[in-house]
């Protein structure tokens, strides 16, 4: 059959490499794609927005897709497959009522508060004074976050009253994140170390894929800004089995018993972005979607047919499936242009994608495009995530960046310590 992957990112480059796999597949179809799908075997880009939901549907129609999987949390927010469902297509994701869950930050939190879901204390505001009494009464530092959708980038952490102040009135006038910063979110600012906890859900059944940890602040250490994420690697070995079982019990049982009884039955990616405290894991925020870019290394680890794992999820047979995983240590680390996260130029060609790159190393391109010449050059802000394998977390991350020197382009960057947590717990 020809499956529809809807997006152009490198969490949709991964996701179609894997689903192209399947002998049950003929062709991936990739709306829109972006110039590694375009450069795949059994891959071909459609030129159809993510967000153009009747686009897509014509598409599906057209191509006789027998499947669609939505990548990116727009078009889910905006009720793709709640539109897909009621034209009689089959599409793999949750509906808009369950995808609150991220395009809604305090939808979120009230979420969890009635449900019982550890997370951080908060409170959601519409106003700078009101915002600077709430902290004023949680404590500096602090975590602000634009309630709706912002590209991964709605999350500020300020350490004094001035810097709170400034981008309180930076998000609240709209100046920052548009309409998803008119509401905002203030949150206690929780110390330990961050995992990504991804299931695939049909339901109150549910599988655990592997675990995961991405890099979040733009530069080594884990300073400067938030961004999309610059690496992440899989599996995390920060969850171990008891953290695993505390976060199954937790976090992930709680919230799908709790979306069900809401009438909001969650089928598709569940991430739960967790911070593991000194008192447990608490929730830092909820994405309906594979994270990116932890999708690159798991994908890369995935031995499992992926398009079974979708069907088993859609027809509630979960329970009759088991996942295969490559022992080894995925990692991958995010080539991003100059200027991310915030402007950046694009349109420069990119060198060195034609070398002969060996099995364990797989490049999966985000934010490219083909210029009118068939050159590769940059679209966005993440442009490339260059992902290996190795037997261990150092290995994997010796071989990522001994092949991710062989690239460039100008103003390029990225950070040169991914994995250092799980190299120093090693």
């Amino acid at each position: 059959m020809k499956i529809l992957v809807v997006g152009g990112g490198g969490r949709e480059h991964a996701l179609a490499w894997k689903l192209a796999q399947s002998e049950k597949v003929s062709e991936v179809l990739v709306a829109p794609g972006n110039a590694g799908t375009a450069s795949e075997a059994g891959m071909r880009n459609v030129d159809v927005s993510a967000e153009d939901i009747d686009g897509l549907i014509d598409l599906a129609r057209s191509e006789s897709v027998g499947l669609t999987v939505v990548g990116p949390e727009a078009p889910l927010a905006a009720g793709i497959v709640d539109r897909f469902e009621s034209a009689g297509l089959k599409c793999f994701g949750p509906g808009a009522d369950a995808a609150r869950l991220e395009s809604s930050k305090a939808f979120a939190k009230d979420f969890m508060s009635r449900h019982d879901i550890p997370t951080a204390a908060f409170g959601v505001v519409d106003d700078v004074e009101e915002g600077m009494e709430m902290i004023h009464g949680i404590g500096l530092p602090i975590v602000l976050k634009a309630d709706g959708l912002a590209a991964g980038k709605g999350v500020v952490i300020v350490e004094t009253e001035d810097e709170a102040r400034a981008t309180l009135e930076d998000m609240l006038s709209g100046e920052a994140f548009g309409q998803a910063g008119r509401r905002v979110v203030i949150e206690e600012f929780l110390v330990g170390e961050e995992a990504s906890f991804i299931v695939v859900a049909s339901g109150r059944q549910f599988l655990s894929m592997a675990s995961s940890q991405d890099h979040k602040r733009r530069d080594d250490g884990d300073r400067g800004p938030n961004t999309g994420g610059m690496g992440a690697y899989s599996p995390a070995p920060v969850v171990d089995e008891t953290l695993h079982r505390q976060i199954v019990e937790q976090v992930i049982e709680p919230t799908l018993e709790g979306l069900a009884d809401d009438d909001a039955a969650f089928t598709g990616f569940l991430y739960a972005g967790v911070m593991l405290t000194a008192t447990g894991p608490k929730v830092l925020e909820f994405n309906v979607r594979f994270g990116d870019p932890e999708t690159q290394p798991i994908m890369l680890r995935l031995k499992s047919d992926l398009v079974e794992l979708i069907e088993h999820a859609l027809d509630g047979r979960l329970d009759e499936i088991e996942l295969e995983w490559d022992e080894r240590t995925a990692l991958a680390v995010v080539m991003a242009a100059g200027g991310y996260p915030g402007s950046y130029e694009k349109g420069h060609p990119i060198t060195g994608l034609d070398a002969a790159f060996p099995d364990d190393v797989k490049i999966f391109h985000a934010g490219t495009e083909l210029d009118e010449d068939g050159r590769v050059v940059t679209s966005g802000g993440r442009v490339l995530a260059f992902c290996a394998l190795g037997d261990t977390v150092r290995e994997a991350q010796a071989r990522a960046y001994q092949w991710i020197a062989q690239i460039g382009f100008e103003d390029a960057f990225y950070r040169s310590d991914i994995g250092f947590r799980a190299i120093e717990r090693s």
